[in-house]
């Protein structure tokens, strides 16, 4: 008889571990293996949340088919007290342990809202987007000018989100004094800036920064920037250019960057100047002479005047001959490299020929035909403006 009760005794522990090893092998499958998930979500993970509250919000949004199973499995992985705070984008199929390791890897957020503070040559103007899961590109939520506009309720409604990321960026073409005035109404940095850094002294550039970060702080990355840019980009500048220093080839790239916003067409813009100092002659460019009015601080809004264009001042390339003391803008990569490595060609003019580009011209005569067909396009379209480099 008792021989009978140990052998069912033990039969019945047998059964017993046989489905204990079930149930775990079940689990671990649950956990490792695809999750439910259909589409991807952006799930955020709540300053301070307990394993438990998180595991019970991924089951309700459909991203784990167990919480449970995936505190569980959080537990045994020794990652139940990693939980980091912030927003995450998490992939669709995404298994429990997947789960678990993104939100213990390092804090970073992934998905969610951001703030990108833009500083452009007309005007500043602020950007607040968010990351759509499902095709895993940001929608702008709103945009305004803090200088122009009040501050609008959706900004408002996220300032306090302590999740909220942040940029700067830095158009190509803008000048110091507005890099400086534009930060100053960034209401998430803070302190003040000591001086207007030089002129052409900023890298245009996107930069990622904190709540709470120093204005003075991101102008010194800036500078930082530009200079290892300008550094790097001297070492393998060409042969025989007519500027010695990376300061003047710095004055150089920057009347590049004023004078066309294409890309491709700036070491061909950088030709012509080159070609001109070469041959003794007269830069005769626009935005310098603009910038000796203005000096960067703001824009003119408006023609210039023959008076102006006939004014003896530092910066008026019309009178001077050579370059102007200092830059007139903050210019950006390919417009150094357009001035250190410019195209080899036979220009000496160029002008707007009304696509977003300019005709270039090797002589006077050529230059005056292509002048001409840029004026009967402003008469078209009842504009009048800058015909880009002069004959003398």
């Amino acid at each position: 008889m008792w021989r009978a009760i140990a052998s069912n005794a033990l039969t019945l522990f047998i059964v017993i571990l046989v489905v204990a090893a079930g149930i775990l092998a079940w689990g671990r499958e649950a956990y490792r293996g695809p999750g439910p998930l259909a589409d991807a979500v952006c799930f955020r993970v709540e300053r301070g949340a307990s394993l438990s509250a998180v595991s019970r919000a991924l089951e309700a949004q459909g991203v784990v088919s167990d919480a449970r199973i995936f505190r569980i499995g959080a537990d045994y992985s020794d990652k139940a007290d990693l939980l980091k705070f912030g927003s995450y984008l998490v992939p669709p199929s995404a298994s429990m342990r997947d789960v678990v390791d993104l939100l213990t890897a390092g804090g970073q957020s992934t998905c969610g809202r951001e703030v990108n503070f833009r500083i452009g040559v007309n005007s500043a103007d602020v950007i607040l987007r968010e990351l759509d899961p499902g095709t895993n590109r940001y929608v702008e939520v709103v945009k305004f000018d803090p200088a122009e506009e009040a501050i609008p309720q959706p900004y408002i409604d996220v300032a306090e989100d302590r999740d909220l990321r942040f940029r700067v960026t830095l158009a190509e073409g803008v000048t110091s004094w507005q890099v400086v005035e534009a930060l100053k109404r960034a209401d998430f940095l803070t302190g003040e800036v000591a001086a207007v850094p030089p002129e052409g002294a900023l890298a245009p550039d996107s930069y990622e920064v904190e709540r709470g970060s120093a204005r003075e702080a991101l102008i010194g990355r800036m500078t930082e920037a530009q200079s290892l840019i300008l550094e790097a980009l001297w070492a393998s500048r060409a042969a025989d250019l007519p500027y010695d220093t990376p300061e003047q080839a710095l004055v150089m790239a920057s009347i590049v960057e004023k004078e066309t916003g294409i890309a491709d067409e700036r070491p061909q813009v950088a030709s012509v100047f080159v070609n001109r100092m070469n041959k003794g002659m007269r830069l005769q460019t626009d935005p310098t002479v603009i910038y000796g009015i203005t000096k960067g601080e703001g824009i003119l809004g408006r023609g210039l005047r023959q008076s102006e264009l006939r004014r003896e001042t530092p910066y008026n390339t019309y009178v001077i001959t050579g370059l102007p003391p200092t830059p007139i803008a903050n210019p950006g990569r390919l417009s150094i490299e357009a001035a250190l490595n410019p195209d080899t060609t036979p220009y000496i003019f160029f002008v707007a020929d009304g696509s977003g580009g300019h005709a270039f011209a090797e002589t006077l005569e050529q230059h005056n035909a292509n002048v001409a067909r840029w004026r009967e396009i402003e008469r078209a379209r009842g504009e009048e403006g800058s015909t880009g480099v002069q004959g003398e």
